[in-house]
C-alpha cells in the first residue's frame, strides 16, 4: 500500500492536490497522505492566517488542540519583554544562554555542566538524536507518545523503533515489571515521556528510577518531562540524570511555563553528555525575549504553582461538563493539563467530530495519528479558562446531537 501510495502521488500529485480544494471529501482518512514532517496540534493557529494579519481572530478561536498555557507567564517576565520590547527585538542575545543556564542550575539544584539548553524541546530532540543514533541503532519508544519522537527516529535518522505497547484497559498505564522486561532487548536509547502525552498518565518517579537502575547496561534512556510539574514536588529525575550514565531529562519551558511562543527547552545529563550537546548549539540559539522571559520565569514559582493548581480545577470542570453529556462518551482525566474523550463504536470518529468542532471555532486533537491504539476514536482537549471550557463542551454536545445536561 505504502508503494502504490507514493506511486500515485509522484505521478498525480499536481492534479490531485487541484482537485482537493474542490472535492467534498466526506470520508475520516486523509484525501492525501500528509507531508514529511511530524503532525502535530496546532490547526488553530494556521485558522488565523498564513500572513499574521488576522491575529486579534484568536479571540474567537477555542485552541484546545494544543497544550499550550492557559494563563500568561509570570507577571515579572511580561513586564520586561512589554518595557524593553524595542531593544530586545533589535538586540542579540548571550551566544550561550549563560544566565539561563545559571538560573536553572541554581533552581533545579543541579551543577552548570549538566545543562544544555534550546530553542524548544524539539531543537533538543533532533540535535541530541542526531548525535547518538545511525541507521543501525535500536530505539524503544512507548506507544502511544509524543510523535516527534516516532518522526525523528524512524523518518530523520531512519533507524529501528520497537513500540512498548500501552493498553486501554490498564489505563495507559506503563507497567514497571512489563517495561523492564521489554528492556532486556538491549536498545541504545529509550524514550519515556512522563508525564505520557497524550495519554496523561504519570510514572512514579521511585518507580521508574527502579526501571533505570535495572536495565541493561549501554541503555541509555530520554526521559522527557514537559509535563512534570502536574505531577507534583520530587517527580522529577533531573537530580537523577545530573548524577547517573545513563539518563537524559528533557524539560520544557513551553508548556508549563506558559512560554509556547517564545521557545525556551533544556536537557539535564550527565556533564559529558550535556558537553557533548553544547558542541552541537549554535550560538544564540535561543532568542534574547526566551532567555529574558525564561529566567524571569524561573524566578517565581509560587505564581506558577497557583496557575497550576487552578490548571487541576478547571480540568475537573471540564471532565464534569463532558460526561454530563451522556452518549456514552468516556471521558479520561489526565495528571497535565488536558483530558482524553472517547466516542463509542457505531457513531461519529475523531476525525468527524474535530472537523465539526472546528466549524463552530472550536479546536480539538485527534489522536488517531499517534497511534492504532486509539482505534479512531479518542480526541485530546487541552484546558482552557472557565469560559473556553464551556464552549467546547457545548460544540461536543452539539455536534453528538445531545443536548447539555442531558444524559
Amino acid at each position: 500500500m505504502a508503494e502504490l501510495t507514493d506511486r500515485t502521488v509522484r505521478q498525480y500529485g499536481p492534479l490531485l492536490r487541484d482537485l482537493r480544494r474542490t472535492v467534498r471529501w466526506r470520508l475520516e482518512l486523509a484525501f492525501l497522505p500528509e507531508d514529511e514532517s511530524c503532525a502535530h496540534g496546532g490547526a488553530s493557529i494556521e485558522a488565523l492566517g498564513r500572513g499574521f494579519d488576522t491575529l486579534d481572530a484568536h479571540r474567537d478561536v477555542v485552541p484546545a488542540d494544543v497544550l499550550d498555557a492557559w494563563f500568561p507567564p509570570a507577571p515579572a517576565a511580561v513586564a520586561a519583554l512589554t518595557d524593553g520590547q524595542r531593544w530586545i527585538a533589535r538586540t542579540s542575545p548571550p551566544a550561550q544562554a549563560g544566565g539561563l543556564i545559571e538560573e536553572i542550575a541554581r533552581r533545579r539544584g543541579v551543577p552548570e555542566e549538566a545543562v544544555a539548553v534550546g530553542a524548544g524541546s524539539s531543537d533538543l530532540i533532533f540535535r541530541a538524536f542526531r548525535t547518538w543514533l545511525d541507521a543501525s541503532s535500536r530505539v524503544l519508544l512507548i506507544d502511544p507518545c509524543y510523535g516527534e519522537y516516532a518522526h525523528v527516529v524512524e523518518r530523520v535518522i531512519g533507524c529501528r523503533a520497537d513500540r512498548f505497547p500501552l493498553r486501554r484497559e490498564e489505563g495507559w498505564r506503563i507497567d514497571p515489571e512489563r517495561f523492564a522486561h521489554a528492556l532486556r532487548e538491549r536498545y541504545d536509547l529509550v524514550v519515556v515521556v512522563n508525564p505520557n502525552n497524550p495519554t496523561g498518565v504519570h510514572l512514579d518517579a521511585a518507580e521508574l528510577r527502579e526501571v533505570l537502575a535495572g536495565a541493561p547496561g549501554g541503555t541509555r534512556f530520554w526521559i522527557d518531562e514537559a509535563y512534570v510539574g502536574y505531577a507534583g514536588a520530587g517527580q522529577s529525575l533531573e537530580p537523577y540524570a545530573a548524577e547517573a550514565d545513563n539518563a537524559v531529562v528533557c524539560t520544557s519551558l513551553s508548556k508549563m511555563y506558559a512560554l509556547s511562543g517564545l521557545r525556551a527547552a533544556y536537557l539535564t545529563a550527565p556533564p559529558r553528555l550535556a558537553a557533548e550537546l553544547r558542541r552541537w548549539t549554535p550560538p544564540w540559539a535561543v532568542s534574547l525575549p526566551a532567555q529574558i522571559a525564561a529566567v524571569h520565569a524561573l524566578r517565581d514559582p509560587a505564581y506558577y504553582a497557583a496557575q497550576w493548581a487552578k490548571t487541576v480545577v478547571l480540568r475537573a470542570e471540564l471532565v464534569a461538563a463532558l460526561t454530563a453529556i451522556g452518549a456514552d462518551l468516556q471521558v479520561s482525566e489526565s495528571v497535565a493539563n488536558f483530558v482524553l474523550l472517547t466516542l463509542p463504536p457505531g457513531g461519529p470518529g475523531a476525525a468527524r467530530l474535530v472537523d465539526r468542532c472546528r466549524r463552530q471555532g472550536v479546536f480539538l486533537r485527534d489522536l488517531s495519528p499517534l497511534s492504532p491504539a486509539f482505534e479512531g476514536r479518542t480526541v485530546r482537549i487541552a484546558v482552557r479558562d472557565a469560559a473556553a471550557n464551556a464552549r467546547v463542551a457545548a460544540a461536543v454536545a452539539e455536534v453528538l446531537r445531545v443536548p447539555l445536561g442531558v444524559a
